[in-house]
């Protein structure tokens, strides 16, 4: 079974760095118990506005499951423009490029 790798992003007024990461932290901990969710990494860019995330997901039937809440959860905090990307992952070149994938 293939990995699958989910990109979002969306336009952010901040915080930003440790600020964002304290007002996110328990959001943090409730993504974290995603089934099927293998990892994220939190991006962010404060010079365009900017921020998301990139998630590894064990199968694509995860990953559409949390995409569908997930963005549910976006709108409820008032977050529009929300631009999701699904991608599957090659493991063979990404192991060579010592990329993680559990």
């Amino acid at each position: 079974m293939a990995l699958k790798l989910l990109q979002i992003n969306f336009p952010f007024n901040g915080p930003w760095g440790n600020d964002m990461a304290q007002a996110y932290s328990e959001l943090a901990h409730k993504v974290s118990e995603t089934p099927g969710l293998l990892w994220k990494i939190w991006i962010e860019n404060p010079n365009t506005g900017e921020t998301g995330g990139i998630y590894l997901f064990e199968d694509e039937a995860s990953l559409d499951t949390f995409l569908t809440e997930h963005t549910a959860r976006l709108n409820s905090f008032g977050i529009e423009n929300i631009n999701a990307k699904k991608f599957d992952v090659n493991e063979p070149l990404t192991q060579i490029t010592r990329g993680k994938l559990n």
